[in-house]
């Protein structure tokens, strides 16, 4: 193997060069990756939207494996060189032990109102006798582990509470959720405001001068008062300590490099003498929907010594129950099985509540996590205390097999851990590798108008999880090959497209954009893909999330974009949906039983979806999906030729920046949908209604010129001169030719765009500083010529690589600073695919 020198931000091809612990199929096809990218958080374990573990740390080893809502996901690696225990991945992290148990533990009392009381409220003297008592949480249906209805715009909240003892002489922290702007006082001062924001367990480490606040062995007050004004509502607050276990695997391996391909991501470790070469891959093959949809990840290692001295070596993985639970109070069980050459373990919460939990902050609670290895010689598996497992490793290499075979516990009281390890032997300069998988089954993935579905992968439960761990172990050598070849594809696409920074935000979008959906079929045998509305109001099967995720899938399989547009067909021509125009979702994840979100988006639906049954069209050559639903587009096309010219005070996909009329991007929507009624119209033989429609988009995009004109760029509102915005929607009048709009209405925003950029991009529009990066690329693709494309693609590069907000990559943020303003680990950057369509369109 070609030993290559890595940076962060090296120039480098990977040479792939993996076995299986068994030895397995090797393969050879050199990967392309990433160049230039400091990912915000790096995709780990990355199957659906509850199974989606991520690195936000720049060093696998700086931070704990986590989930994508911040929620940790116990898993830590080690590799034992010479007795010497180096840690590559995780760390860790003993659950802080509650002082004051938030909502997750039990419901915690209090005293609240709705209206606003009198000054000195948050005071430890403050009578509150006369407020109400209630339990915690507070907020809406919906959020985590709520007690008691909050459905107001504001509450104030206090909890009383007496401490009978010292505290102990560990860091302390108060740990907080809320949603949205939110003030926190601790025995009166205050030490939280956050301005609009909604976030879950902030964590805030009392310092000394804030201990000092507590009163121990006596009474204390947490007050605090929440202001939502859209959306769900939530507040739930804690006092916790650390725990005084000590550290057992104190000293960290060094990372030499990180880099990503589409399917993969790519770490290398420096542990002692020993090189460590790991590679965590997602098959997310979307032209082979059962590996798509089979439910399990590989983690591949390969090991070899740097200098020329044979080395003792062995490696350790474990895995905790919390990839299972929604929260760490929930008693779960672990058990260990095999299956034909396989051991694994398996941990779920014993309840089993399935589907029957909803929203956004959730982590699923129902079915089961999977640590799956090869029986081999070497390979060795322990299921016991979080301590005492890593002990035995640390002191032998290997792990004892436990007396039992299954255990039931709560985490908050032992936090168990699964573990495998393999003996290695003496590692010299020939490479030794291996692999596990990471699984999860979760039973029955979504609720479909009222009947629970499993995923596709089960094949209606003809497919077990024993049979998908034994399938993806046998295969492992065609699907990683496979694997390369498809990001080797994409790259080069993207480079094409774009070059090389733009390839760079395609590798890390793909990850995030396919697994923030779910695969299954309906009971006809309809192919759906739920996408989950990830860190925004947890929406399933969102149409204004379907659109800008819409590039991806029409490049690489635009089966998957149908199975995100059918459920939102079925919802209207059920006759469950009645009104003229599309809905905005079809239901709150996992439950697609109708529509749950507060407004319409009557314009923003209808175009959405016209359009991208036009671009489905437009990619198979024919009009058959768009037929199958004819009456009901026919309905669509017909709303916006009465009200999309100039849209009425409503809400558009950019939601957050509220209601507001005469939106000439929202009429460039309703245009476009228009168009694409008149193409479906003249691709199924229907030629009169092709002229109407066709003609009609027309006449109206040369209307739209004139109201629209604001010298030399085109307002955000036709109502009002000095405005602007990102005319994004206008690039389906390039990718689609429809060719409404004179060349000069493009180039006209363009050069007006350049002027306005900030350091992290361009704005959304002139109200605000904050912009969307997958609308920025779409604005970008506008531009004729590849140097003025990268003028906008280079900034949002600069944002990734540099912004302070390590999490899932956000498209909402600001162009000032680099932070996030809100969401993360959104299916829509699958838009970012837009220029690579664009130019396959050609």
């Amino acid at each position: 193997m070609k030993k290559i020198k890595l940076r962060i931000c090296p120039t480098i091809l990977i040479l792939l060069m993996l076995f299986s612990a068994c030895g397995g199929t090797r393969t050879t096809t050199p990967v392309s990756v990433t160049e230039n990218l400091r990912a915000p958080a790096y995709p780990l374990i990355t199957i659906d939207p509850y199974t989606s573990a991520w690195s936000e740390a720049d060093h696998l080893y700086d931070d704990a494996v986590r989930h994508w809502t911040g929620k940790r996901f116990g898993l830590i690696g080690a590799l034992r060189v010479d007795g010497q225990v180096y840690r590559f991945m995780g760390k860790e992290e003993i659950p802080r032990k509650a002082i004051l148990p938030m909502a997750d533990q039990g419901a915690w009392e209090g005293r609240y109102l709705f209206k606003k009381p009198v000054n000195g409220w948050e005071q430890p003297g403050y009578d509150a006798s006369n407020w109400k008592a209630g339990k915690g949480a507070f907020g809406t249906p919906g959020m985590p582990v709520m007690s008691t209805l909050w459905d107001t715009s504001d509450i104030w909240i206090r909890r009383e509470f007496t401490l009978n003892s010292k505290l102990p002489d560990v860091p302390l922290y108060l740990v907080y959720s809320h949603d949205e702007n939110f003030e926190l006082y601790l025995n009166g001062q205050k030490l939280v405001d956050t301005g609009y924001a909604y976030k879950n367990n902030v964590v805030l480490l009392l310092d000394d001068k804030l201990r000092k606040l507590l009163n121990q062995n006596g009474k204390n007050v947490i007050a605090a008062h929440c202001s939502n004004k859209i959306g769900g509502a939530y507040v739930d607050f804690g006092i916790y300590r650390d725990s005084d276990q000590p550290e057992l695997f104190a000293k960290n391996a060094l990372q030499k490099s990180v880099a990503l391909s589409a399917t993969q991501t790519h770490y290398k470790f420096s542990c002692g003498p020993v090189d460590l070469q790991l590679t965590f891959l997602s098959p997310l093959l979307l032209d082979n929907l059962d590996v798509l949809s089979r439910p399990v990840n590989y983690i591949t290692y390969d090991t070899h010594s740097t200098d020329g001295r044979p080395h003792e070596v062995q490696i350790y993985f474990e895995a905790t129950p919390e990839w299972a639970v929604d929260h760490i109070s929930q008693e779960v069980s672990l058990e260990k099985g095999k299956t034909e050459g396989l051991t694994y373990f398996k941990a779920g919460t014993t309840e089993q509540a399935i589907l029957t939990k909803q929203g956004d902050d959730r982590r699923i609670d129902w079915g089961y996590f999977y640590l799956c290895g090869n029986v081999t010689q070497g390979m060795s598996f322990a299921m016991g205390n979080y301590n005492d497992v890593k002990q035995e490793f640390a002191a032998t290499g290997g792990l004892k097999p436990s007396a039992e075979e299954k255990r039931i516990t709560r985490m908050t009281e032992i936090m168990p851990v699964m573990a495998c390890a393999n003996q290695l032997g003496k590692v010299e300069m020939k490479p030794v590798s291996g692999k596990v998988m990471i699984g999860y089954d979760d039973l029955y993935a979504i609720q479909y108008f009222g009947e629970n579905r499993m995923a596709w992968w089960k094949k209606d439960g003809k497919v077990t999880m024993d049979d998908a761990l034994k399938s993806a172990s046998a295969e492992f050598g065609q699907i990683s090959e496979s694997c390369n070849q498809f990001d080797n594809r994409l790259w080069e696409d993207a480079i094409k497209a774009g070059g090389k920074n733009y390839a760079e935000l395609c590798v890390l979008a793909y990850r995030q954009s396919v697994a923030a959906h779910k695969l299954l079929k309906d009971k006809e045998g309809n192919t759906l893909f739920f996408s989950k509305e990830n860190f925004s109001n947890g929406s399933i099967g969102t149409v204004d999330v379907t659109y800008p995720s819409a590039p991806l899938f029409l490049l690489y399989n635009p089966d998957l974009l149908k199975g995100m547009m059918t459920p939102i067909f079925y919802f209207s021509e059920s006759g469950i949906w009645t009104k003229p125009f599309s809905a905005h979702d079809a239901g709150t994840y996992p439950r697609a039983n109708g529509q749950t979100y507060g407004g319409d988006m009557p314009v923003e639906e209808c175009g959405n979806m016209l359009i991208l049954a036009t671009a489905i069209a437009q990619a198979e050559g024919n009009s058959a999906y768009a037929e199958k639903h004819w009456k009901t587009l026919t309905i669509w096309a017909d709303y916006l030729l009465q009200n999309g010219l100039n849209p009425e005070n409503q809400l558009c996909t950019d939601d957050f920046a509220g209601h507001f009329a005469h939106n000439t991007n929202l009429s460039i929507k309703a245009i476009m949908g228009i168009a694409g009624y008149g193409r479906l119209a003249a691709m199924s033989g229907k030629k009169d209604i092709a002229e109407k429609y066709s003609l009609k988009a027309k006449e109206m995009a040369s209307r739209w010129v004139e109201m629209a004109n604001d010298g030399d760029h085109f307002r955000l509102t036709f109502d009002q001169p000095g405005t602007w915005s990102q005319k994004y929607n206008l690039v389906w009048d390039k990718v689609l030719k429809f060719n409404l709009f004179p060349s000069e209405v493009a180039a006209k925003e363009v050069a007006w765009y350049l002027t306005k950029q900030n350091t992290y991009g361009l704005p959304l529009d002139n109200r605000r500083t904050y912009t969307k990066s997958d609308w920025i690329i779409w604005t970008a693709t506008l531009a004729d010529d590849m140097a003025t494309f990268q003028k906008f693609i280079d900034p949002e590069l600069k944002f990734v690589n540099e912004t302070p907000s390590r999490v899932p990559m956000t498209d909402w943020y600001q162009t000032t600073d680099a932070r996030k303003v809100g969401f993360q680990a959104r299916s829509v950057v699958g838009g970012y695919f837009i220029k690579i369509l664009e130019q396959k369109n050609r």
